[in-house]
């Protein structure tokens, strides 16, 4: 209060004394009062220390609001996967069926880790690579393999969206070059069903865009006519084949794939080719849209999730819409649903794919939910939006698996085939499968256009908070760099781009399983079991629950709490365990499609698997070797973890930021009553 005399430090404490009488107790447990003291007698006002934590959270960043938040984690977890691998695992695991072992791993794998991760994050408000370090120093460097991890997939990912945008810019045709054989760069092989039933209703074979008698046909392969429908080698009269066996035929949509974006016909390890511009093209297009929403931070991406994260849903329910009014839509979705087979449960492989799929498809130990969430207020609700958010991506899957299978039994209808001949899953599907079967609908284009910006939007949310864990933790690392965030984020996306050219040579898709297959596989389930085993027995899952309840102000009824503390210490470690056990036990040589890449090739495919986690082994040697951290305490947390809040006004005391006139009265003991604290007697 201005104007009015406070007494100094000696008089105030010699009236304690006396009005005490040496047996002073408070009525609650107080374990800092400070009183700040100003020359002149002004007290300085509470609302200065929140001004400048307000200032520090600014320079960091923070969500708009909690919608950003949420949807940047839908964003995260809703990818390509949910696309074009969950409705093949549900066909190819028993339909309907495969929705319990899918469930259970949601309730025992995925959403408890799901929300670990989003806790731990909102709570230190760290990016992974330094909330690790002050929880045990020990494993200071499972932060750092998450970001590794995140920074290696981030390369192969952005490929994706190339590949989209290649495609979204040939839809602007009005005849789609994948719907015929045409084309200056189709294969011999090339061929449309249309164009074969022109042949085959004149009784010749179709070849090269053209129609042959079985004679020349079986000529082209140096055999001659054994009969209407076989070619005989006329060197050994025992060798008798289909003529529809002479050649290797290829779909127009899937000679568009390899033959025109990728060029990669017969390219090996060996003989990569060189490079494909258009492809480089497209590639720095989605690394500038990448860096231009990622400019500003949380700020920026923030509001771009709006569209990126909800466009997705318009397009897919609009393919919905169309596709089960397609003839034969019916076909799939019983094919892809409705015909479920109880034995799958007994088969450990469709367990283990439910699993993998659950684990993998909401992203955790990627460091994304870590980094998303410690840009969070602290007293926001994570545990409501971890369950909203992990249901939501596999209500998601369902639903987009009604949408593919809608379409592809459109497509077998039309090919006059069954609905397994066509189903495909991976690149396979979204860039071979589906656009053949957009070239039966009404206007293709429309339909092949919507298709690919659904694709770019749903890798933009995806590739927005992996890049955004990398940014994260260097600017978190080196916070003087955080002034020049722009220059941060463009020279990251530039780094990561040229990582990238590679798999922009003829056979850069060699380099693109390579990464697709190892960067992100055994890698992610150790970061994910060392880091259930950290929280929850190195540091202590009763203490990370208090900070849940107590400290952020999560109310967790006791079924929920019972729920998480028993899979956070005993069902989740053991089923990522056995999950890890199955990847091992199933890996194969790294490979695309029937070729195995060399021994070579084979050490780099490994070299990119342990790449990540060697880093926690490097981190720890390191920490022990400086010697700055004593051996006892590598396994406790330091006094940084903790909120933001307290690790800020830490840092503004050590910095100077406390007065001279300031003096503090400290007094513990046991007699702690809720409430606010006031010290007795009144002065």
């Amino acid at each position: 209060m201005v104007g009015t005399e406070l007494p100094s430090q000696d008089s105030f404490l010699e009236k304690i004394r006396s009005n005490t009488e040496g047996s002073f107790t408070p009525l609650c447990r107080v374990k800092s009062v400070t009183l700040k003291v100003e020359m002149g007698g002004e007290v300085s006002p509470k609302s200065k220390s929140k001004k400048n934590l307000e200032e520090e959270e600014d320079e960091r960043g923070n969500w708009g609001n909690q919608c950003e938040f949420f949807l940047s984690c839908l964003g995260f977890a809703v990818g390509f996967g949910n696309v074009w691998r969950f409705p093949y695992l549900c066909y190819k695991n028993g339909g309907a069926v495969f929705l319990i072992p899918y469930i259970v791993m949601l309730m025992c794998a995925g959403l408890p880790i799901f929300f670990m991760e989003l806790a731990l994050g909102q709570y230190g408000s760290l990016g992974p690579n330094l909330i690790f370090p002050e929880i045990a120093p020990f494993f200071g460097g499972l932060g750092w393999a998450m970001v590794m991890i995140s920074a290696l997939v981030s390369i192969y990912y952005n490929i994706i969206m190339a590949w989209a945008v290649f495609y979204t810019f040939a839809s602007f045709s009005s005849v789609l070059p994948w719907s015929h054989c045409n084309n200056n760069f189709n294969s011999d092989g090339c061929y449309t069903e249309e164009a074969q039933m022109v042949c085959t209703n004149k009784s010749m074979l179709y070849f090269n865009n053209m129609c042959l008698r079985i004679n020349h046909f079986c000529g082209i392969g140096n055999y001659v006519e054994f009969n209407e429908t076989h070619c005989m080698d006329p060197n050994n009269t025992n060798i008798i084949k289909p003529a529809n066996e002479m050649f290797k035929r290829i779909s127009a949509s899937e000679d568009y794939f390899k033959n025109r974006m990728l060029e990669v016909t017969d390219r090996t390890w060996d003989d990569m080719g060189s490079m494909r511009w258009e492809l480089v093209g497209c590639l720095a297009l989605s690394w500038l849209i990448v860096a231009a929403c990622l400019a500003k931070g949380v700020k920026s991406s923030g509001k771009v999730v709006y569209f990126t994260a909800l466009f997705p849903y318009v397009v897919l329910i609009i393919l919905f819409i169309r596709g089960i009014t397609l003839e034969g839509a019916m076909r799939g979705i019983e094919f892809y649903i409705m015909k479920p087979d109880i034995s799958k449960l007994w088969e450990l492989e469709v367990w283990s794919d439910a699993a993998t799929q659950i684990f993998y498809s909401l992203g955790s130990s990627f460091g994304g939910l870590i980094t998303l969430a410690s840009y969070n207020k602290f007293k926001n609700n994570c545990m409501r939006d971890a369950i909203l958010i992990a249901f939501a991506n596999c209500s998601t899957s369902v639903f987009a698996g009604f949408v593919i299978f809608s379409i592809l039994g459109f497509l077998a209808t039309e090919l006059g085939v069954e609905v397994g001949d066509v189903v495909s899953s991976g690149s396979g599907l979204a860039f071979i499968v589906y656009p053949a079967a957009v070239t039966r609908m009404p206007f293709p284009p429309l339909w092949a256009l919507l298709f690919f910006l659904m694709l770019i939007t749903l890798g933009l949310d995806s590739q927005f908070t992996m890049v955004e864990t990398v940014v994260t933790a260097i600017l978190d690392q080196w916070k003087h760099l955080r002034a020049h965030k722009m220059k941060v984020v463009f020279g990251t996306c530039g780094v990561l781009f040229i990582l990238g050219l590679t798999m922009c040579l003829q056979g850069g898709i060699l380099m693109f399983e390579l990464f697709n297959g190892w960067s992100a596989g055994i890698s992610v389930i150790i970061c994910a079991i060392l880091e259930i085993i950290v929280i929850s027995y190195v540091y202590g899952i009763d203490k990370f629950i208090r900070h849940i309840t107590d400290d952020m102000g999560i109310y967790m009824p006791r079924p929920l709490k019972t729920y998480w503390y028993t899979t956070w210490s005993v069902v989740t470690p053991g089923v990522l365990l056995v999950i890890l056990a199955l990847s091992m036990y199933n890996i194969s040589p790294a490979a695309w499609g029937d070729y195995i890449y060399e021994d070579h090739i084979q050490i780099l495919a490994w070299f990119v698997c342990i790449s990540s986690v060697a880093i926690i082994p490097i981190c720890t040697c390191w920490v022990v070797w400086k010697g700055d951290v004593k051996w006892n305490n590598l396994w406790k947390h330091t006094e940084n973890f903790c909120p933001a809040q307290e690790r800020n006004a830490r840092g503004r005391g050590s910095t100077g930021g406390a007065k001279e006139d300031v003096f503090r009265y400290t007094h513990d003991n046991e007699g702690f009553v809720k409430g606010p604290a006031e010290i007795y007697p009144t002065l």
